[in-house]
């Protein structure tokens, strides 16, 4: 039996929530688990307790930033979504992180109203994202793909697949 891995999810919620639906609906039909904020039951632990088990306990980490930084922690000053994504990098977790390509573009109602929360927004799509967790993540989602494609189409896929690397695409997809 092939392994099941568990996908956590992060995003700010309202503004991306059709994205982050979809990404739990390719998930699930990669045999995946999903595994984010809004799936989770009530639970007697305080919520980023709850988070950091749960980020713990996944094989890989998906972000998605759009337009908004985020409810920010009055502790920390870091929106929640940072500090999943801080915690995710610092438990070594594969990291997929995909950011909107064009964030003036985002409708104003899904896009940050101040200065100062662009300013978080900003520092925050800047922040590094190794090329290393990226590779792992990908042959993951990329082996899943060619696995259920065949099932699909009933037939053995190419031996060579796909490589990034040699058509110089960035480290981070975009939507």
């Amino acid at each position: 039996m092939d392994p099941r891995y568990q996908v956590f999810i992060s995003s700010t919620f309202f503004d991306l929530a059709e994205e982050r639906a979809a990404v739990v609906s390719a998930l699930l039909q990669l045999d995946a688990i999903p595994a984010g904020m809004e799936l989770f039951p009530a639970a007697d632990d305080d919520a980023w307790t709850l988070i950091e088990r749960v980020i713990d306990a996944s094989d890989y980490y998906l972000l998605v930033i759009g337009g908004r930084y985020g409810s920010i922690d009055p502790v920390t000053e870091l929106s929640f979504t940072e500090r999943e994504f801080d915690h995710a990098v610092a438990a070594h977790k594969p990291v997929m992180a995909f950011l909107h390509e064009d964030p003036d573009a985002i409708p104003a109602g899904k896009s940050e109203k101040t200065e100062e929360a662009r300013e978080k927004l900003s520092a925050f799509r800047n922040k590094p994202r190794t090329t290393k967790n990226l590779a792992e993540a990908t042959e993951l989602v990329m082996r899943a793909i060619t696995t259920l494609l065949e099932e699909l189409r009933n037939e053995k896929a190419p031996d060579e697949r796909w490589d990034p690397a040699a058509k110089h695409q960035s480290e981070t997809g975009h939507f």
